[in-house]
């Protein structure tokens, strides 16, 4: 007869356990797929950000020009 220690896991633990990181990575993996739609959001709103930085003083300094130069 073969009898086992406590300490040893059983296979119904060893499953449980796997069971129980399998729910953690999906879970994981859903915040980082939010995040990473979150990061991209971020990024695109960033970037219309600096055109319209670029755009106002791109034509800040056009209209700056023509009413020197109209001006002479």
């Amino acid at each position: 007869m073969t009898t086992t220690t406590s300490n040893e896991p059983t296979l119904a633990d060893v499953i449980e356990k796997l069971d129980k990181l399998s729910a953690e990575v999906e879970k994981t993996n859903d915040k980082t797929d939010r995040f990473n739609d979150k990061f991209d959001n971020y990024q695109k709103a960033t970037q219309w950000v600096v055109q319209l930085a670029f755009t106002l003083i791109a034509s800040a300094t056009i209209t700056v020009i023509i009413t020197s130069v109209l001006r002479k």
